[in-house]
């Protein structure tokens, strides 16, 4: 069965725009997602071509919903970590102290893999996996694997790192 993409986008990209703006209430946004629920239609070719876009865009929304939580939760982190460094940067011992901590935390990155140091990266951007996963090459569901992994050997080389410090 061959779908009339131009009869399907223009009876259902209004309706589809209308349902996302309920859902991101931001109208260009919802254009936005709308036009990838189309694109990504165009990919597959569903059966029940309307039914899947309404499908795909509510995935979309949640996915925007999630992303804008972890962008805010990223925001506040940041807002603490600044008021953090305002405060430490009237002491010179907690300032000198603060640096050479990020510094052994740059270290303990630059021993990881490109792939590793990328995912994790992104992921402290406030990406989804989604995201990571077409920046990075990776398969969605490897996102969370390969993060997981990178935490640990992230953490095994700050551990090192400090142990090497300690021995000096």
């Amino acid at each position: 069965m061959s779908i009339d993409w131009n009869d399907l986008y223009r009876s259902t990209f209004p309706d589809l725009v209308r349902f996302l703006h309920r859902k991101v209430w931001d109208a260009e946004r919802a254009r936005d997602l709308a036009q990838e629920a189309f694109v990504r239609a165009l990919a597959h070719e569903p059966k029940k071509p309307r039914a899947w876009l309404f499908q795909v865009a509510a995935n979309l929304a949640k996915d925007e919903a999630r992303t804008a939580i972890r962008r805010k939760k990223h925001l506040v982190l940041l807002k603490a970590e600044a008021e953090v460094r305002q405060e430490s940067a009237s002491d010179p011992a907690s300032e000198m102290a603060e640096r050479e901590r990020w510094g052994q935390v740059k270290e303990a990155l630059d021993m990881l893999s490109e792939k590793d140091r990328e995912a994790l990266l992104l992921w402290d951007a406030g990406q989804s996996y989604t995201e990571i996963a077409r920046h990075t090459g990776l398969a969605v569901g490897a996102v969370g694997t390969t993060l997981a992994r990178a935490r640990r050997r992230l953490a095994e080389a700050h551990n090192a790192r400090e142990q090497v410090d300690v021995a000096r």
